[in-house]
């Protein structure tokens, strides 16, 4: 009952009232005046929350399953189709075609570089590096008919980007020359005297122009080539038939589906065949891939590419080719490509990052690390270096020296061997404590050897840095495997020691062979000669005959079991050329023609295991399978520049076809001029 004072309560009214406001702001309504209905972020998120927690764990479970499927699942088809998409949707001006007359070839013209006569720089003082006289070549001396080759034009005008360089004419100095020479302290307070009769890129472009002496004595009858030499110049035809077919004008050719795959969009195959054609003396293949370079290689496009690879095939490979046809072209291209790489190295540090965008002329470094490999950054001076010299920019071989200075200085360094990793930002190693001379680290020491010769063995820091590497190596990483004792090259990782070594260190040999040639201590080529038979047995102990990408070494003797053992994530073959390029350097060096019969194994092998009968050649995944070694889809690039050009120098009696006196390879087999003085 309720109390006199207190009205009776409204009756409860069964109906819904809905306001509408005037301006449009929103909806109201009340049922039975129990509560109110609000549209609002914060109610929609209670009422979103309250039918998430009604749900079961299970439920749950699954919704976020689902969920994290499908973000997982975007990522990837973003990353799969981003760069197919640039491709498509960037375009290329074309260029008009021109007449496919191509300077230099004929085969009655030879590269002429003559040979320094004087003394090296004086070491006799230096009990480590002491200077050795080389080796007496071999005793044959025959020449091939079609790979001759020739100097650049002499009376021809260069146009580069818009500037022309006349014969006489007086261009700028490529790098500024110190106006005082003095002697270079080297290692252990030796003191090495410069080489008086080379010179640096200092030296003026049309010193390119002068006559050079000697010139007639290289016009030498050619002579038929041999049988070996004619299997490789057939393997080349197959290969290429393969990938003028199916893969014309792109990266790489995919020999078992018949297609193409690309990885810069530049034509890699093809730039790394060029003087690979001309020293085979292939005239009609080269005319054709000639053609292509003048009227369809475009460096103007969207596309991000790495600075290593690029420097060492293409910039590499249009260098090379202008020294041996004298087609300016190519030099034309070279400087195009070698400036859309400059902008890798403006970085805090100046070491270069590790991919540039050749179209928008920006760089960076990989998505997942601030670092680039020590390899990669030490192993483009060459290239550079020679572009400086050829155009008179000083930009180029500044770039590259600067990062030498600074590796050379660097702390972190295990007697003479380097990390793999080095800061973008920094400038310091990263990773401490791992070394090796495979992958990530080989070639820093192949071009400190080799950057030493191109100078015209002036540039001793390099000297010291490459003769204090090898050292390292001999203290550190050389071991003896059981039961052959072959001699071996194993990594260091925070002082445990690994018995693995990539095929990518029988590069070693060669460098090695090399440096006692050009007067380092013959225990280098003792040494040398120990590891090329490492190499051999990488290939001869194995079923196919064709070695794996990384081995591992028995150390300790036990019943039935040999020197090299291979691990199944390691089996693959890539067609590789580290050994046969060590076993030419050895012959050219020795004269010893077991060199010529391990690569005629090889050759063979490769023709039994990999190649593809509708042309090209393919990687193969399993080394140890004779019946099935599963080929793979791919012929890499270095199999024609660097593998079969090896081979068929390798096959080569005649020392004068690509002289090591007058030229040195990169390390994508490219030979490029030493640097010379001419009286």
């Amino acid at each position: 009952m309720y109390s006199a004072s207190l009205p009776p309560p409204p009756p409860r009214r069964d109906f819904i009232s809905v306001t509408l406001s005037p301006g449009g702001g929103g909806l109201q309504a009340a049922a039975g005046g129990g509560g109110g209905y609000n549209n609002s972020k914060a109610w929609r998120r209670r009422s979103c929350l309250r039918k998430w927690k009604q749900l079961s764990r299970l439920q749950r479970n699954v919704i976020l399953f689902i969920f994290a499927f499908l973000v997982v699942c975007g990522v990837i088809t973003y990353a799969n189709m981003a760069e197919p998409w640039k491709s498509l949707t960037s375009s290329s001006p074309g260029e008009q075609k021109m007449d496919l007359e191509i300077p230099g070839l004929n085969p009655a013209n030879q590269a002429v570089l003559p040979i320094p006569k004087q003394a090296d720089p004086d070491l006799r003082d230096y009990p480590d590096i002491s200077l050795q006289k080389p080796p007496k070549e071999p005793p044959v001396r025959r020449r091939a008919p079609n790979p001759q080759l020739r100097p650049p034009p002499r009376n021809t005008k260069v146009k580069l980007q818009g500037s022309v360089t006349k014969a006489g004419e007086e261009p700028h100095q490529a790098v500024q020359e110190h106006k005082t020479e003095k002697s270079v302290i080297s290692w252990r307070g030796v003191v090495i005297e410069p080489d008086q009769i080379t010179e640096s890129p200092s030296n003026k472009i049309k010193e390119l122009d002068k006559p050079l002496p000697g010139e007639s004595e290289d016009q030498k009858e050619p002579v038929p080539l041999n049988e070996r030499q004619m299997a490789v110049i057939e393997a080349f035809h197959h290969a290429w038939k393969g990938y003028k077919e199916f893969a014309w004008g792109h990266d790489e050719l995919k020999p078992i589906s018949k297609l193409f795959s690309e990885w810069f969009g530049l034509g890699l195959t093809l730039i790394d065949a060029l003087d690979t054609m001309w020293i085979l003396g292939l005239k009609e293949e080269f005319a054709e891939a000639r053609k292509w370079v003048a009227t369809e290689l475009n460096f103007d496009k969207n596309v991000d590419v790495n600075l290593f690879e690029s420097a060492i095939r293409i910039l590499g490979g249009l260098l090379s080719t202008y020294h041996l046809s004298g087609d300016t072209l190519f030099l034309e291209k070279a400087k195009d490509i070698g400036s859309r790489l400059m902008p890798a190295f403006n970085t805090p540090s100046k070491i270069p990052f590790s991919d540039v965008n050749i179209g928008r002329g920006t760089a960076h470094p990989p998505r997942w690390t601030s670092d680039s490999t020590v390899a990669e950054v030490t192993s483009i001076q060459l290239e550079f270096r020679e572009l400086s010299r050829l155009t008179g920019e000083e930009k180029f071989q500044s770039a590259v020296d600067g990062v030498m200075q600074h590796i050379h200085t660097l702390p972190g360094k295990n007697d003479g061997l380097v990390p793999m990793f080095i800061n973008t930002n920094s400038g310091q190693f990263t990773h401490l404590g791992v070394y090796t001379l495979g992958a990530r680290a080989d070639s820093y020491y192949e071009y400190l050897l080799k950057q030493w010769i191109q100078g015209g063995k002036k540039e001793n820091e390099l000297l010291e840095d490459y003769v204090k590497g090898i050292e390292g190596v001999k203290m550190h990483l050389l071991r003896k495997s059981q039961p052959k004792r072959l001699t071996f090259v194993g990594e260091l990782a925070h002082g445990r020691f690994s018995a693995k070594m990539d095929h990518l260190v029988c590069f070693l040999p060669g460098a090695l062979a090399l440096g006692a040639h050009n007067g380092l201590p013959t225990d280098h080529l003792d040494l040398a000669i120990e590891l090329a038979e490492t190499c051999h047995q990488m290939y001869a102990q194995v079923e196919t005959g064709l070695s794996p990408e990384i081995v591992h070494f028995n150390m300790h003797a036990q019943k039935d079991r040999k020197d090299v053992e291979i691990k199944a994530a390691d089996r693959h073959n890539l067609l590789r050329p580290e050994a046969v390029e060590s076993f030419f350097y050895l012959y050219r060096f020795t004269g010893d023609k077991k060199y010529q019969d391990w690569g005629w194994e090889i050759l063979q092998s490769f023709n039994k295991y990999t190649r593809v009968s509708t042309g090209g050649y393919a990687s193969i995944n399993n080394v140890q399978n004779p019946s099935n070694p599963e080929p793979r889809d791919k012929m890499e690039s270095f199999f024609l520049g660097e593998t079969l050009k090896y081979l068929f120098l390798l096959f080569s009696d005649d020392v004068d076809l690509i002289n090591l006196d007058k030229y040195v390879f990169n390390t994508e087999a490219h030979p490029l001029p030493i640097w010379h003085q001419h009286k």
